[in-house]
């Protein structure tokens, strides 16, 4: 039987938290700032819950492959003043591959491919920044991986900081995407059914320190 005290009980519930929605959105919804200039200077720490490196490579001439890595670490240190001499570190570890296919993975952390038992790790380190407009700077740096270093060109789009009070911490946004071949770092197997090229997108929010 239909309840109408239990219905109405409910209603009022939805009605009540709809109202709470409206109320603490605007509060807890960051202010931010897309004016690089106006961001903060100073040490920050990549959020590792929101991080994502991504990277895509042709398969057989019919599909691009896509995969990421879950464990990522980085620092920044920045100077909206004088963006050209940013630094940047970040650290990958291989055995974070995510592609959704273990038995694949497994083959692909064999020294034909990534190699992992010997080469756990892949780190770019930036060289030099240089300003593409007022959001967009290329992030030129080294990528030592495979034990071998290739530079390595990140275009770098600043999507602007804020204050975040569910963490109490100053927040830089930013995605970036490059690319490099991997025969460089001795990955030449299955070319070309496997392309060469692998471009790289990153996404990340970096906390100030």
């Amino acid at each position: 039987m239909f309840d109408v005290k239990k219905s109405i009980t409910a209603v009022a519930l939805l009605i009540m938290l709809s109202a709470c929605s409206s109320v603490l959105t605007p509060l807890v919804t960051p202010k931010v700032n897309t004016d690089v200039v106006t961001l903060k200077s100073g040490q920050y720490s990549l959020d590792q819950s929101h991080a994502a490196v991504l990277f895509k490579v042709q398969h057989l001439g019919l599909s691009t492959y896509v995969g990421r890595f879950n464990a990522i670490d980085a620092e920044l240190e920045f100077d909206p003043e004088n963006v050209q001499d940013a630094k940047l570190t970040a650290v990958i570890d291989i055995n974070s591959l995510d592609i959704n296919d273990e038995s694949l993975k497994q083959d692909l952390m064999e020294d034909t491919w990534f190699d992992q038992a010997r080469y756990p790790q892949a780190r770019f380190s930036t060289l030099n920044v240089t300003p593409i407009d007022d959001s967009r700077f290329e992030f030129t740096g080294e990528l030592d991986w495979r034990g071998k270093q290739q530079p390595l060109v990140m275009t770098v789009v600043f999507h602007g900081g804020a204050n975040y009070i569910l963490t109490d911490k100053y927040t830089l946004g930013f995605s970036a995407t490059g690319s490099f071949k991997r025969s460089g770092f001795g990955m030449d197997a299955y070319i070309p059914l496997v392309g060469d090229e692998v471009q790289i997108e990153a996404f990340a929010e970096f906390q100030k320190n």
